[in-house]
C-alpha cells in the first residue's frame, strides 16, 4: 500500500521504530531529506538500507509500499483492528513517526515499586532456605538422592555397654559408595570382650546374617539380634553420620538436676504422710483388737467362777444322765463288744452328702427289749468321711453333753456292697433347722439352746476337759442349723464330723493347707471364702467355727416370740441367695457387700435378746481376730440367767417400751 499524501520519489521520513534484533535499546534510525543518523545506529543494517533507499530513487515504491507507522516485526497483512493505533499521516509534508516506547503506557512509579517489592519478597525465603539447607537437604529437596555421610570404623573394641546410649569413638567420616546405602553399627559381646563397627550397608542385604531394621529412621536403635557367639545388637539409619550415636534404650540415665530435686522433694513429702497414715492403722487395729480381749476377759472374770468336779465324777454323769437317749449299762456293753450289733434298720430320718441316717432298734440279748438309736451309713466310696468321723469320735476326751453320744462303728458288707456304720444317740426332736421350721421358740428356750450350743463349741476347741485332763482340740468346719440336734430338755448337741479338723500340735502348716476350702458356703466365714486363712495361728481356725455359730444364733433368735411378730423361718441370708448358694455367690454378699443377716430394731425392745444380738455381731465380725472366742459366749449365755431381770421371765412377759420404762404383764 502506498503512504497516502507522499509525493512519488520524494524521502519518506523515519523515526526511531522498536529496535531490531542487533539494535542497542534506545537506538533510532536516520529519516530522509538528507538527515544524520545518530553514530550508533550507523552500523546496524537496517540504518545502511535506509539510506541505500534515501539515495536510490528506485527503492521508493518499496519503502513506499510499507507505512511507516507499521513496526518492521508485523506482519503486513495484519488487520487494521489489531494494529496498534497511530495518527493518520496527513498529505503534505511528512513528519516523524512516533517510537514504539511512546505508543506504550507507563506504569505509574508507585505500582511498578510495589511490583519490583512483590518480586523479591516471594523470592527472598527461597533464597534464604536454599542458603540455610545442608547438601543433603537440597538434594532431597531437588529430589535427588545422594550417598550418605556415615561414620566408618573397622571392628574396634569399645568401652560402650547395652544400657542407655553411647558414643561409637570413631573418627572416620566417610561417603557412602551407592546411593541406596544406609549407615549402620554392629555391637558385639562375646566372653572376651565389647566390639563395635560403624559402616555403610545396604539395607536389601543381609548383614551377618540379618536384615537391618529401621532403615528409615533417622536414629541409630539398637535392636538386639540372634548370635551364637554372645549378645549382638545392629541398627540402622539414614541421617548424617547418625551412627555415630547409638540408642539401646530411650530412657535417659542422667535426668536434669531439677527433675532429682523434685523427685526428692515428693518423696520426702509423702514419706511422713504414709508413715502416719501407716501408724493411725496400726494403732487402730491393736486398740480394736484389745479391747474387745479386754471385754471378753471382763466377761470372764464377772462371771460366777465353777466348781470343776473329779474326772470320774463328770464321766459319771455323761453316761449316766437321765437326758441321755441310751442307758449306761447298754453303752458300757457296746463298748466292749467286738461283734457286731443286732441292729434292725427302721426309716430314714435323714439325708447329707456323704451319708445317710436311720431310725434303727439295738436288741438287747436277754429280753426283747431295744434301745432306739441312730445308725449313720457311708457307702463304700465316702470310707475317708467315715473314717474321719470315726476317729473324732473315739477321742475318749470329746465327751459332752452338748456333744452326740457315740456308741460305735462299724464296717458291714451286704447285698449292695461294703458299707461303713457309726451308730449314735437318737434325739426324736431332729436337727435345729427342723425344730425352728416347726416350733416359734420363747426367750427361755433361746437361752437354753443357744447357751448349750456355745457350750459343746467350747468344748470342742478346748485343750482341756472339764476336770483338766489335756484334750486336743478340734475344729467342726461345718456348722450350721442342719448339723446340730436337739435333745428332749431343749438343749443342743453337735453331730456330723465328716469335715472336722483334729488341731494336733504335730501338723505342719502344709498339712493346715491341705485341708482345704470345706464347709457349706452360706455359712463359711469371709476368710474361709477368700481362701486367706492365717495357717500360722490355729486359733484362726476356731474362729471359723464362731462367725458359723453367730449366724446359727441368728437363726434361733428369729423365731423367738419375744421379737415380736414371728416371720416364717429363713435360713441365714434369706431371700439374697438361691437355696443352696454357690462360694462365688457369698463372695458377693459377705465379702463385697460385706452383708450380715439382718437385725430388725424390734429385736432390741427386749433387754435379753439385744444382748445376744450385741453377742453375734461382735461373733460375725469381718476381722477373725475381733470376734469373741465360743467360752466367751458360753459365759455370757450363763451370765445372762443370773440377770435379775431376766431371771424366770419369758420374752413374752417382758417389753421393753420406746420410752424406756419396763411393763410386766399381769
Amino acid at each position: 500500500m502506498g503512504m497516502q499524501g507522499a509525493a512519488p520519489g520524494s524521502a519518506v521520513p523515519r523515526t526511531a521504530g522498536v529496535p531490531g534484533p542487533c539494535q542497542p535499546p534506545g537506538g533510532g534510525r536516520g529519516g530522509g531529506g538528507g538527515g544524520t543518523a545518530p553514530k550508533f545506529a550507523v552500523s546496524h543494517p537496517q540504518s545502511r538500507a535506509a539510506k541505500r533507499a534515501a539515495r536510490s530513487p528506485t527503492a521508493l515504491p518499496a519503502a513506499a509500499s510499507l507505512p511507516p507507522s507499521l513496526p518492521p516485526s508485523l506482519p503486513p497483512g495484519l488487520p487494521p483492528s489489531l494494529r496498534p493505533s497511530s495518527p493518520s499521516l496527513p498529505a503534505g509534508p511528512s513528519r516523524a513517526e512516533p517510537s514504539r516506547a511512546a505508543m506504550t503506557p507507563r506504569l505509574p512509579s508507585s505500582l511498578r515499586a510495589l511490583a519490583l517489592w512483590v518480586l523479591v519478597g516471594s523470592s527472598l525465603p527461597a533464597a534464604l532456605r536454599a542458603e540455610t539447607m545442608s547438601p543433603i537437604d537440597r538434594n532431597k529437596e531437588n529430589g535427588l538422592q545422594l550417598p550418605k555421610l556415615c561414620k566408618f570404623c573397622d571392628i574396634k573394641v569399645t568401652t560402650c555397654s547395652n544400657q542407655y546410649q553411647c558414643k561409637s569413638n570413631c573418627n572416620i567420616t566417610s561417603i557412602c559408595e551407592r546411593n541406596n546405602e544406609v549407615c549402620a553399627a554392629v555391637w558385639r559381646r562375646n566372653d572376651e570382650n565389647v566390639t563395635l563397627e560403624t559402616i555403610c550397608h545396604d539395607p536389601q542385604k543381609p548383614l551377618y546374617g540379618h536384615m537391618l531394621d529401621d532403615t528409615s529412621s533417622e536414629q541409630c536403635l539398637m535392636k538386639e539380634k540372634k548370635d551364637n557367639g554372645g549378645l549382638m545388637f545392629m541398627c540402622s539409619c539414614t541421617d548424617e553420620e547418625c551412627n555415630d550415636v547409638l540408642i539401646f534404650s530411650t530412657d535417659d540415665p542422667h535426668k536434669p538436676e531439677e527433675k532429682d530435686e523434685i523427685s526428692k522433694v515428693t518423696i520426702i513429702s509423702l514419706v511422713p504422710l504414709l508413715v502416719i497414715s501407716v501408724a493411725v492403722i496400726v494403732i487402730f487395729y491393736a486398740y480394736r483388737t484389745h479391747k474387745k480381749r479386754k471385754l471378753n476377759k471382763a466377761w470372764e472374770k464377772n462371771v460366777k467362777p465353777r466348781k470343776h468336779k473329779d474326772c470320774s465324777d463328770v464321766c459319771a454323769i455323761m453316761l449316766d444322765d437321765d437326758r441321755s437317749d441310751i442307758s449306761s449299762t447298754c453303752a458300757n456293753n457296746i463298748n466292749h463288744n467286738t461283734e457286731l450289733l443286732p441292729i434292725e434298720l427302721d426309716i430314714v430320718v435323714g439325708k447329707g452328702r456323704f451319708a445317710e441316717v436311720y431310725k434303727a432298734k439295738l436288741k438287747q440279748n436277754t429280753s426283747e427289749q431295744y434301745e432306739t438309736v441312730a445308725v449313720k451309713i457311708f457307702p463304700y466310696e465316702e470310707y475317708a468321711s467315715w473314717k474321719t468321723e470315726k476317729d473324732i469320735f473315739s477321742d475318749v476326751n470329746l465327751k459332752h453333753e452338748n456333744i452326740l453320744q457315740f456308741l460305735t462303728a462299724e464296717e458291714r458288707k451286704t447285698d449292695l456292697g461294703k458299707q461303713y456304720w457309726l451308730i449314735t444317740a437318737f434325739h426324736a426332736r431332729g436337727n435345729l433347722q427342723e425344730y425352728l421350721t416347726r416350733h416359734i421358740i420363747s426367750w427361755e428356750d433361746l437361752w437354753k439352746l443357744g447357751g448349750s450350743l456355745a457350750r459343746g463349741i467350747a468344748h470342742l476347741h478346748s485343750d482341756h476337759t472339764p476336770c483338766g485332763r489335756p484334750k486336743t482340740p478340734i475344729v467342726h468346719r461345718d456348722l450350721k442349723s442342719s448339723n446340730i440336734l436337739v435333745k428332749n430338755d431343749l438343749t443342743c448337741c453337735l453331730c456330723d464330723f465328716g469335715l472336722s479338723l483334729r488341731l494336733d500340735p504335730s501338723l505342719s502348716v502344709d498339712d493346715l493347707a491341705n485341708s482345704g476350702q470345706v464347709g457349706t458356703a452360706r455359712y463359711m466365714a469371709p476368710e474361709v471364702l477368700e481362701s486367706r486363712m492365717n495357717l500360722e495361728n490355729v486359733e484362726s481356725f476356731k474362729q471359723t467355727d464362731v462367725y458359723s455359730m453367730a449366724l446359727v444364733l441368728w437363726e434361733m433368735t428369729s423365731r423367738c416370740n419375744g421379737v415380736g411378730e414371728v416371720k416364717e423361718y429363713e435360713p441365714p441370708f434369706g431371700s439374697k441367695v438361691r437355696e443352696h448358694p454357690c462360694v462365688e455367690s457369698m463372695k458377693d454378699n459377705v465379702l463385697r457387700d460385706r452383708g450380715r443377716p439382718e437385725i430388725p430394731s424390734s429385736w432390741l425392745n427386749h433387754q435379753g435378746i439385744q444382748m445376744v444380738c450385741e453377742t453375734l455381731i461382735e461373733c460375725w465380725d469381718h476381722d477373725p481376730e475381733a470376734r469373741l472366742t465360743a467360752q466367751c459366749v458360753a459365759e455370757r449365755f450363763s451370765e445372762l440367767k443370773h440377770h435379775d431381770k431376766l431371771s424366770g421371765r419369758s420374752c413374752s412377759e417382758e417389753k421393753i417400751p420406746e420410752d424406756g420404762s419396763v411393763t410386766t404383764a399381769k
